[in-house]
């Protein structure tokens, strides 16, 4: 038996939620799948943070668990709300006195519990939290896949290309999936390494591609090319949204994966749907 996971990368802004909302409950049918999950730090309408109404409209809408990165406390309403919340995640690496938690076993209706696991990287990052590999370390030492888990996703928020393969390579053969957030870029590394887990660099982004990485292009454009101070950043709400982010098959029994497969929607990418 398979256990079939979407994970969609970092939502920016308030057209890419609703195209979210709308299309998840066609690709858990069409698709069977046991576990969607999605990185929600973006999904407010400025691009910063995430409120507890949109929570409310993912989970409604079949979402099953919501990981963040650095903007999870761009609203402030977040704070008292995470901490009532087990499924929305802040990065696992944050102090322990920090509100909420960074992982959640979550169980599917076919009976397999899923590990879902929520960290940040180093590099060039605008906040240095604990030592990101020991974190994970710590979790995968408690969890084991075919013992007390089905299955571990582990959603990699960070910067460098380099720290996120390390940590995949790290976690081959311990994790179904390891897949990268923040860049807001679709990468074409998705595969199965060699001791079975799925990786991806980077998810890429639920928004518009007719952007910089989300955001107003006119103004990110003179921000590189003038010195001027940095502009207040604002999100292209443009109605033309690419939906991206990877689907995976994973053994029930060992916990690895079988099948992995770029999902684009919509927008101005190639387009990649499982068959």
């Amino acid at each position: 038996m398979t256990i079939k996971v979407l994970f969609l990368g970092d939502i920016v802004g308030e057209v890419a939620c609703e195209l979210v909302t709308s299309q998840i409950p066609q690709w858990r049918q069409k698709w069977g799948l046991d576990c969607v999950v999605v990185n929600g730090e973006n999904a407010a309408n400025n691009g910063f943070g995430i409120t507890p109404e949109i929570c409310s409209q993912l989970y409604a809408a079949g979402v099953d668990c919501i990981t963040t990165g650095n903007h999870i406390w761009g609203k402030h309403e977040i704070i008292p709300h995470i901490k009532k919340d087990s499924r929305l995640l802040r990065p696992i690496n944050y102090p322990e006195h920090v509100a909420g938690q960074g992982s959640v076993i979550l169980k599917t209706s076919n009976g397999a519990n899923i590990l879902i696991i929520n960290v940040m990287l180093h590099y060039f990052m605008p906040e240095i939290l604990d030592n990101p590999f020991e974190a994970i370390k710590n979790v995968l030492q408690k969890h084991k896949l075919g013992h007390d888990v089905n299955a571990i996703v582990i959603d990699v928020h960070g910067e460098a290309t380099s720290e996120k393969m390390a940590m995949g390579h790290m976690c081959d053969g311990k994790a179904s999936l390891v897949i990268g957030t923040h860049t807001h870029i679709p990468t074409a590394d998705y595969h199965i390494m060699e001791n079975g887990t799925a990786y991806q660099t980077d998810a890429g982004m639920c928004g518009s591609y007719n952007s910089v990485i989300g955001s107003n292009k006119e103004m990110i454009v003179k921000r590189f090319t003038h010195t001027i101070p940095k502009p207040r950043i604002q999100i292209t709400n443009d109605a033309n949204v690419t939906l991206a982010g990877l689907y995976v098959e994973i053994n029930k029994k060992t916990g690895l994966a079988l099948r992995v497969e770029q999902v684009i929607f919509g927008g101005v990418l190639r387009q990649s749907i499982p068959i």
